[in-house]
């Protein structure tokens, strides 16, 4: 039995803009809480002693614990009530918070991270499924980019309010800042969000698919979260974990190629459109938080920002965001296929612009480039929804989107973990290079035009060289991370072309 959309021609146009508003609150939740995590890092890892990559894993393990969970929201919304999963989510997510604030270890942090990934991943999925299901297809553009003013926002208020707080307190405050915005996201839920109309029951979820799909993407996370500590295949565990990772996911496709009731439908999979933008999708996933992550090190390690500044610069990648979605609508309903292009190509000359700075870095410098890689976000999320939702029945709405995030918040947390990794990596082995001349055997170190104001025969001096050189090798690291930013958000530009959008009225 097939059931209609629920309410598209029922629903009152008034009372469709509050359910997009409530459901634009519950994305801004999500949102903030990433991007108020990334302006506290720094002295996250100071408070907590923990190295860059170790630190980075507040980041990943949070993103992989919401791409493990969000396949499940289909299979919650359509057995439990988009309205009782969206309830118990944002319930959830804010006590995670809360708990993510008091935490008194790395270890309990990131548990706590991982807590608020797993509530917070239904979020965004359902919340796009009610948008999509409440209003008609021709105005889906229109309510896309709307609710994409959640996704804006967040990384505005977030890291603005988030940076001064901690500064002033400490980062704690930071997550318990979100609270409160928890508070009225559950209360307009509660208010807004009506139940759907009834429908058969739900079959019993697939617990073989779901556990090898969590396999699957919690061992190649650890696998390139402790890779380059571990000397990647040189060591036992990365080798256990690679051939965990690589057996989960064949028994995930042979059984959801194979099973009467699959976790994941298989037959979404021949729709073109949708299987070409989960390609796109995997690719804007990789792009969206590794700018995130990187830039309040940078800034901090090699320029010396403090978090409240910091804020303000992460802020600005957010209004560059805001910007876009003013454009967005006009041009996606001209050309898709071009908006969604121009987007990458934005993240990508952002990527080049960052990887040819030098350590004399200047605000501006970081504003117009963030601003930048906001805009070729906003550019890319509404086309790059329309073109993979647009061929997709209303019957898989809810596993076509879970699917989509999924495989977002995975691309996500994996790149982060290989820029990462390339950054570490790069450090050892420039500071390796760029250390070699200071020796007490090279001649050049005589020659005063060659040392400038160090005195090379103090301990002082020779403090102040090493400490010189290892932060010119962390610059090299960064800057070589974002060149493959740059390189990823050029790829997909051949994909698009193959996308097929089809005519009004069809």
């Amino acid at each position: 039995m097939t059931i209609a959309p629920e309410g598209v021609t029922t629903i009152p146009a008034s009372r469709r803009f509050i359910i997009l508003a409530t459901c634009s609150a519950a994305t801004m939740l999500y949102a903030m809480a990433i991007t108020i995590a990334n302006v506290v890092l720094p002295q996250m890892r100071g408070a907590l002693s923990a190295t860059p990559d170790q630190i980075a894993w507040v980041i990943t393990f949070n993103l992989v614990a919401t791409a493990v969970m969000t396949p499940v929201s289909g299979w919650l919304s359509n057995r439990f009530g988009r309205r009782n999963v969206l309830l118990v989510a944002c319930f959830g997510f804010t006590v995670a918070s809360v708990l993510c604030g008091l935490a008194d270890s790395l270890e309990a942090l990131v548990l706590f991270r991982v807590l608020q990934g797993a509530f917070g991943a239904p979020l965004v999925p359902v919340s796009q499924t009610i948008i999509l299901d409440t209003f008609p297809r021709e105005q889906h553009s229109m309510a896309t980019a709307l609710w994409g003013v959640g996704v804006v926002l967040g990384p505005i208020i977030g890291p603005t309010f988030g940076g001064a707080i901690a500064e002033e307190y400490s980062w704690r405050w930071v997550f318990f800042m979100i609270v409160p915005f928890g508070i009225l996201t559950l209360g307009a839920i509660s208010m807004f969000i009506t139940k759907r109309p009834v429908r058969p029951p739900s079959p019993p979820l697939d617990w073989l698919g779901f556990f090898a799909l969590a396999a699957a993407l919690a061992s190649f996370q650890f696998m390139f979260d402790r890779g380059q500590r571990n000397s990647w295949f040189d060591s036992p565990e990365t080798i256990v974990e690679c051939t965990i990772g690589f057996l989960a996911l064949y028994i995930f496709i042979v059984h959801i190629s194979s099973s009467p009731r699959p976790f994941i439908n298989p037959r979404l999979f021949l729709n073109r459109n949708y299987c070409l933008g989960l390609a796109l999708a995997f690719m804007f996933g990789m792009l969206n938080f590794v700018p995130l992550v990187l830039m309040p090190s940078m800034l901090q390690d090699l320029r010396g920002y403090p978090d409240s500044t910091i804020g303000i610069l992460l802020a600005i990648r957010g209004a560059g965001n805001f910007l876009s979605f003013l454009l967005v609508i006009p041009l996606a309903k001209w050309n898709a296929k071009f908006t969604l292009a121009f987007g990458f190509v934005c993240q990508g000359v952002s990527g080049y612009a960052i990887s040819q700075l030098d350590i004399n870095l200047t605000y501006f410098d970081v504003a117009w480039t963030g601003a930048l890689q906001g805009m070729g976000i906003g550019m890319s999320w509404v086309p790059l929804t329309l073109i993979m939702f647009s061929t997709v029945r209303p019957e898989f709405l809810d596993d076509a989107s879970a699917i989509f995030h999924m495989l977002r918040n995975f691309a996500s947390s994996l790149f982060i973990s290989i820029c990462v990794a390339v950054v570490i990596r790069s450090i050892y082995i420039n500071s390796a290079e760029l250390g070699a001349p200071l020796s007490e055997f090279s001649k050049m170190l005589s020659w005063p035009w060659v040392t400038g104001a160090l005195d090379m025969d103090s301990v002082q001096g020779l403090a102040a060289a090493s400490n010189e050189v290892k932060r010119q090798a962390a610059l090299i690291g960064y800057l070589n991370a974002f060149r493959l930013y740059a390189i990823i958000a050029f790829l997909p530009l051949p994909l698009i072309l193959l996308a097929h959008m089809p005519k009004k009225g069809t």
